[in-house]
């Protein structure tokens, strides 16, 4: 019987088990660290003994965590001399086969090398005693192209963190950063979200090289000038300044190596990243500097004047200054004649005016501006609200923050499917709230026609602001009409008159006025017709080419009068 009851209190009677508790305590010691001895700083010289090299390198890579890490110790005979060796680098990052055919083999074969060139006229009684063996293994046994000496700890890291690997030698205070990358990247595809019908099909990558090579292959002069720095304390994240030695102004290329080596930050992984740390004004929504992803609108941005910067791992590339008219502006306009792009660009300016103004508008005149409406579209809009339980701004707040909603949810929803139930959410969502009264179908016009318009505005940075301000307006034109509306644009332009990037005004050319005559305007001329750059950015060269750029068009001409 006692077996029985104990059986049911095993059973049905609940026993609390001992709760564990996990607290994130102050006591930062790492497991399984290795103390670094206080006499290793970080930027310390290398040492000429190889031994402290190796214990060195050991602590700050913790060799006995880190799996990644190789570190291959052998030896070099150079004239019958044995040196010890290390060989340094980070698996992933390196090529395997070019560090055994192209480093590893020359170096351990040195000693056979020698004594077939010692046999040769009997050039092996003349072997020299004392040899320069930082010289001589500079100079005849490492065949990379790409070959540096580094005298400190960290330029060794810097340049193992990238893909090189490090070669150090006993008795020497110096490392070899030798160029054996072999990690995979992406390679060159077409962009993705610039799209153009007529252009070039080429888009940035991941990999630094490989952009700066492209903007070389566009762009063949030795004037295309490209400076390398890095960027953050912890990811020494690689950074090239590209600008035009011929064209470009010193003063803002000074300014831009200025602004990135003043960055004291821990980590920069993208362009975006780079973009908020070196732009004029945080506090404004608007984008300061250009993001694109094409090779030839950077190009072509060099060629008037101004500075490209990419970032290492990031497929889009920054280009200063940015001024207003450049985010309204399509990498296509100068493959087409000036008559489409000119009408594009009114398509364009207009569709931006719709997306920033026109739930705003649509509120003040329902509001406050009924006589502005026609009787009869008042009539029909008036019943068409005439169920509908909200007032207007409710109405057109709510299907906004919806469409915003099921435009971000189809950007993450995977490719397949992800256009598909965007749009078939927008018309069952919009149908199905015409259809219970909770909105009026002209609320959906209103919407529908802002959020296409929005998707005409070329630059993404650009359409976001529009996207924030357009709540602004709405709020603006509920509480004061068109009068709330024009105080709005009023401020905006303002702020936007007081804003420069890189030097440059943000409305330029337009305010302030520059000599249109020597600037490039929103609108494009014909390509023989653009003889000077852009004023406000005062070039080295401000002439861009001749009066007469068609020769051929002139040349019978000139030689008959």
């Amino acid at each position: 019987m006692n077996k029985f009851v104990n059986f049911l209190k095993e059973c049905f009677v609940y026993k609390q088990t001992p709760k564990y508790d996990f607290v994130l305590n102050e006591n930062n010691a790492s497991v399984g660290s290795q103390n670094s001895p206080d006499s290793f700083l970080p930027d310390s010289d290398i040492y000429s003994s190889l031994d402290k090299n190796y214990t060195y390198l050991r602590v700050q890579y913790n060799s006995l965590i880190n799996s990644d890490v190789i570190m291959r110790p052998f030896q070099i005979d150079i004239m019958g001399k044995k040196y010890g060796a290390l060989f340094v680098g980070i698996d992933g990052l390196i090529s395997s086969d070019l560090v055994n055919n192209f480093l590893l083999r020359p170096l351990m074969e040195t000693n056979c090398h020698t004594k077939r060139a010692g046999t040769s006229k009997g050039s092996s009684s003349k072997t020299p005693n004392k040899i320069n063996v930082e010289d001589y293994i500079f100079n005849k046994l490492l065949p990379q192209n790409t070959v540096s000496k580094i005298s400190k700890f960290s330029e060794v890291a810097s340049a193992i963190n990238v893909g090189n690997c490090a070669l150090f030698v006993d008795s020497i205070n110096i490392a070899f950063s030798i160029d054996v990358k072999g990690y995979d990247y992406r390679g060159i595809e077409a962009p993705k979200n610039e799209i153009v019908v007529r252009g070039s099909q080429e888009a940035f990558v991941e990999k630094l090289r490989t952009n700066t090579s492209i903007l070389r292959r566009l762009i063949n002069t030795p004037d295309l000038i490209i400076e390398n720095t890095t960027v953050g304390n912890a990811s020494k994240t690689q950074v090239a300044i590209c600008y035009m030695k011929n064209i470009a102004n010193s003063s803002l290329v000074s300014e831009v190596k200025y602004r990135l080596s003043n960055l004291d930050v821990d980590y920069v992984i993208s362009s975006g990243n780079v973009e908020q740390l070196i732009q004029d004004n945080s506090s404004i929504a608007f984008p300061q500097l250009v993001s694109t992803e094409r090779p030839d609108k950077a190009a072509n941005h060099l060629l008037e004047g101004r500075v490209v910067i990419l970032v290492n791992g990031s497929p889009y590339s920054l280009i200063a200054p940015g001024i207003l008219m450049d985010f309204l502006s399509s990498p296509e306009d100068l493959n087409l004649k000036h008559q489409y792009a000119n009408l594009l660009k009114i398509i364009r300016l207009i569709a931006a005016f719709i997306t920033l103004l026109l739930p705003g508008l649509y509120i003040a005149i329902l509001n406050y501006h009924t006589e502005l409406v026609p009787t009869e579209l008042l009539f029909t809009i008036a019943g068409s609200r005439n169920s509908v339980p909200f007032p207007v701004i409710v109405e057109v707040i709510l299907m906004e923050l919806s469409f915003e909603l099921i435009r971000e949810a189809g950007l993450r929803i995977p490719n397949p499917i992800g256009p598909t139930i965007g749009i078939i959410g927008a018309l069952i969502l919009g149908d199905a709230a015409v259809s219970a009264n909770l909105v009026s179908p002209i609320s959906i016009i209103i919407v529908a026609l802002t959020g296409i318009c929005s998707f005409a505005i070329p630059d993404f940075s650009l359409n976001f602001t529009f996207r924030i301000y357009k709540f602004l307006y709405i709020l603006l034109g509920y509480i004061a009409g068109f009068l709330g509306i024009a105080l709005g644009l009023f401020a905006q332009v303002s702020i936007l008159s007081n804003l420069n990037s890189f030097g440059v005004s943000y409305l330029e050319p337009y305010i302030p006025v520059t000599n249109f005559d020597t600037s490039v305007s929103y609108f494009v001329n014909s390509i023989w017709k653009r003889e000077h750059r852009s004023d406000f950015l005062n070039t080295k060269r401000p002439r861009e080419q001749p009066r007469i750029s068609r020769k051929w068009k002139y040349w019978n001409n000139m030689f008959t009068k």
